[in-house]
């Protein structure tokens, strides 16, 4: 994933600059970057963050930098923002999103003008250089970011600064959000909509699918209108966005107490069956604070994550290393568990390693059932839009194994539709094996249908491909 922020003022912008993308740390793991444009020109600062937070590593760098514009990005995989000498002059970019034809896009560069690539360690090229790539093949940057849009398969939102002004491009569905802020100084573009109201911004503007908006300092202008087709990635609300956020009118925690009201409603246990309800840290919360206000069963937490030290436990890239820290973060509150018969609710499985072992601990501290309630449907698909997840293959899914086992081997596009059917044999089978496999008192997962109305906007509007399959 990735989240970045941008600043224009009538003064320095720093400040703002570097506490906006500090306020994305939750969306990114591994890189981080601060470019800004002043009286020396470009002026570029950027850190791994695997192991320090994003404002240890950057307190030094925003001493030396001023500027009046600026970018930040948080980024999984890519060193950003880059600076890019070009015929439409020096820029500054940075993206975020997700290229599927990396190779198609080089050969057909290489083959059409004389562009070469760095390549990063393991052999990857940077997306964000690949971008600007593409933009340069036409005549001028509102062109060159529709080019780049059009010719990637996946989804791109882009972040583009040159001296005059910060061009922003929401990706061409809108799977991605950025909010303009406005202040009395100036005015900042964003991903999480509460980064720039906690610095005095008020949201004045939503950019829509495919839009394309140029500001300064002193206003913004609209380039490329939106277009009429949404796809908005669901997970905003379910899993990744932060609690004070709000895309689309909708926001994040309240959609996530929506969401566990409507899994209350439709479980067939109710008070006599279970002690507590609880929330795996940290988006697992708010579903259990909406499930425990609708069932009436008790809220509390059997168990505390310890974030002084380790405020993220997805930091470590290697995958065996965050299930590890994932399991030394959770601290078990013993009096809150033993004996109890719990109701866990977590955003999401994905691989299932974390939440077994989450199950396993709670077992091993005297838990008398742990039931399991995920606020999503059974993901079937990994995404290929915005790599939510570090998944690289379909099949490192647990509901995909479970369904590779059911079966005896690879299924077709119409065995998964019946597996991805609430009300389908398959499905209750596929939820045995996992609840068998991962060895819970009982499971049921939110329905997609609940989840969809949970965010208040029209299905159509949403992208639902790692639920359905539906592009």
């Amino acid at each position: 994933m990735g989240g970045f922020f941008s600043a224009a003022l009538r003064e320095n912008c720093i400040f703002d600059l570097f506490y906006g993308t500090d306020y994305h740390s939750h969306l990114g793991t591994r890189r981080a970057g601060l470019t800004v444009y002043g009286e020396q020109g470009f002026t570029r600062a950027i850190h791994n963050i695997e192991n320090s937070p994003f404002r240890t590593k950057f307190t030094y760098d925003v001493q030396e930098m001023e500027g009046n514009m600026g970018i930040g990005c948080i980024s999984d995989y890519d060193p950003q923002p880059l600076v890019v000498r070009s015929h439409h002059g020096p820029y500054a970019i940075a993206c975020i999103g997700r290229v599927n034809n990396t190779d198609e896009i080089i050969e057909k560069l290489l083959d059409s003008s004389n562009s070469h690539f760095m390549e990063m360690s393991g052999g990857e090229i940077n997306k964000t250089e690949l971008v600007a790539a593409l933009i340069n093949q036409q005549d001028n940057l509102i062109a060159g970011i529709k080019y780049a849009q059009e010719m990637i398969d996946g989804s791109m939102s882009i972040m583009l600064m040159t001296p005059k002004g910060i061009y922003c491009a929401r990706d061409k569905y809108g799977r991605t959000p950025i909010q303009i802020g406005r202040k009395e100084e100036g005015y900042c573009a964003t991903f999480e909509s509460f980064a720039c109201q906690k610095l005095g911004y008020e949201i004045c503007h939503e950019l829509g699918p495919g839009e394309i908006v140029v500001y300064n300092a002193e206003g913004m202008n609209v380039l490329s209108e939106p277009g009429n087709k949404m796809r908005i990635c669901t997970f905003l609300w379910t899993y990744y966005g932060y609690p004070p956020s709000t895309y689309e009118g909708t926001n994040v925690e309240d959609m996530r107490y929506r969401c566990g009201r409507a899994m209350a409603r439709r479980d067939y246990l109710n008070r006599e069956d279970i002690d507590t309800v609880a929330g795996v840290p940290d988006s697992g919360i708010a579903h259990a604070i909406g499930y425990s206000n609708e069932s009436g069963v008790p809220y509390s937490r059997p168990f505390i994550k310890y974030t002084p030290t380790w405020p993220r436990s997805f930091m470590p890239t290697m995958q065996e290393k965050r299930n590890l820290i994932a399991k030394m973060k959770l601290i078990p509150v013993q009096e809150l568990i033993e004996n109890q018969r719990l109701l866990l609710i977590d955003d999401s499985i994905v691989r299932g390693t974390q939440l077994r072992e989450t199950c396993d601990f709670l077992y091993e501290s005297g838990a008398k059932e742990v039931h399991v309630r995920p606020a999503c449907p059974p993901i079937l698909f990994g995404c290929k839009y915005i790599s939510f997840s570090r998944a690289t293959s379909d099949m490192e899914l647990i509901a995909r194994r479970v369904i590779s086992k059911e079966e005896g081997g690879d299924v077709d596009r119409v065995i998964l539709d019946d597996y991805a059917n609430p009300e389908s044999d398959r499905y209750h089978r596929m939820l045995e094996r996992i609840r068998s496999e991962m060895h819970f008192s009982s499971l049921s997962f939110n329905r997609l249908d609940d989840m969809i109305e949970a965010t208040g906007l029209p299905a159509e509007n949403l992208c639902t491909y790692c639920w359905n399959g539906r592009e």
